[in-house]
C-alpha cells in the first residue's frame, strides 16, 4: 500500500503518462461510436414505430363495461406520483356502481387532472393503481397535441392546453396505441 504522504516522482508530476494512457483509450473506442443504437428524433422517424410496450406516453383513466370510470378515488397514484402532478376530488359514487369485484363503489372522482407540464413520466401512478384505472398510451405530448387538434387551431402554447382533466383522460381511451400498463411484460 502506498504511503499517501510519500513523495511523488518525476513522471507522476509530469502527468504524461496518465495523458497518453488516456489518449489511447480514447483512440480504441472510436471505431465503435460509428455504431450508434442512438436515433436522433425529430429527424430520424423510426424510433416512433419502434417504441416497445414499455413505453411510457401520455396518460388515460379506463372506463368499464357500463361506461364508468374505473377510478374509484383511492388517492394511490396521488401519492405515488414523485411530481405532485396528480389532483383528486373524490364524491360519493352513485348508487349502482360496482367494482371489478362486483362491490358497491364508496367514492369516484369528481374531479382527476393531471398537470401534464409536472409530470415526469414516471409510470409509478400506473402501477400504484388498483384498478386498473389509469393507463399509458404509446404516443408523446406532441404526437397527441398534432392528432387533436381541429381547424388549425394550435394546442400546447397555453398552461392550460396540458392540465389533462377527467374528461380528456377518458377521452383518451379511443387511443389504440398502447403503452406502459400493468400487464405489460
Amino acid at each position: 500500500m502506498k504511503n499517501l504522504y510519500e513523495e511523488m516522482s518525476f513522471w507522476d508530476r509530469l502527468y504524461i503518462p496518465a495523458l497518453i494512457k488516456g489518449l489511447f483509450t480514447t483512440i480504441k473506442h472510436i471505431p465503435r461510436s460509428k455504431r450508434s443504437t442512438s436515433y436522433q428524433y425529430p429527424e430520424d422517424q423510426r424510433s416512433v414505430d419502434e417504441r416497445n410496450d414499455r413505453y411510457r406516453g401520455i396518460h388515460k383513466l379506463t372506463v368499464d363495461n357500463q361506461g364508468n370510470e374505473k377510478c374509484v378515488a383511492c388517492f394511490l397514484c396521488a401519492t405515488a406520483c414523485p411530481a405532485d402532478c396528480i389532483a383528486i376530488e373524490a364524491e360519493s359514487a352513485p348508487e349502482g356502481w360496482q367494482t371489478g369485484e362486483g362491490y358497491q363503489r364508496e367514492k369516484h372522482p369528481k374531479s382527476f387532472e393531471i398537470n401534464m407540464l409536472r409530470c415526469i413520466f414516471c409510470g409509478y401512478c400506473v402501477e400504484a393503481c388498483p384498478e386498473d384505472a389509469i393507463q399509458m398510451t404509446g404516443i408523446t405530448l406532441p404526437q397527441y397535441f398534432r392528432e387533436t387538434q381541429q381547424n388549425e387551431e394550435i394546442l400546447g402554447r397555453k398552461r392550460s392546453d396540458f392540465i389533462f382533466n377527467k374528461e380528456k383522460l377518458i377521452s383518451n381511451n379511443s387511443i389504440s396505441k398502447q403503452g406502459l400498463n400493468i400487464y405489460s411484460e
